[in-house]
């Protein structure tokens, strides 16, 4: 009975850890560029683009083509820079507890 106490109060220190690391989450911006910065866009901690930031000599009407491409390009950068900083908190919210394979953060 001893072990099933302390392994629930494990699991219940892992979920505060949890929200915890939600409520971080909530709280970072993280900014994505390409073209050297011509393009730049800001994600909420929760993958929610919040900003766009393009500089005006890009906006050529004849080459709308390479604009979106930055634009993708700059939103992949901050999609990346938002997953590594999730699995390094997933990590300090687990205790270093790998998850199982195909299991992701709740958002």
């Amino acid at each position: 009975m001893k072990n099933l106490a302390g392994l629930m109060k494990q699991a219940q220190a892992m979920q505060q850890n949890m929200q915890d690391m939600n409520a971080r989450l909530e709280t970072l911006e993280i900014q994505g560029e390409s073209g050297a910065g011509l393009v730049q866009l800001t994600l909420t901690g929760k993958g929610v683009l919040k900003s766009t930031k393009i500089n005006p000599k890009l906006l050529d009407p004849n080459d709308a083509e390479m604009l979106q491409d930055l634009i993708v390009a700059a939103h992949h950068d901050a999609k990346t820079k938002l997953e590594t900083i999730a699995a390094e908190e997933m990590q300090k919210a687990t205790g270093g507890i790998s998850l199982p394979p195909g299991m992701k953060l709740p958002f």
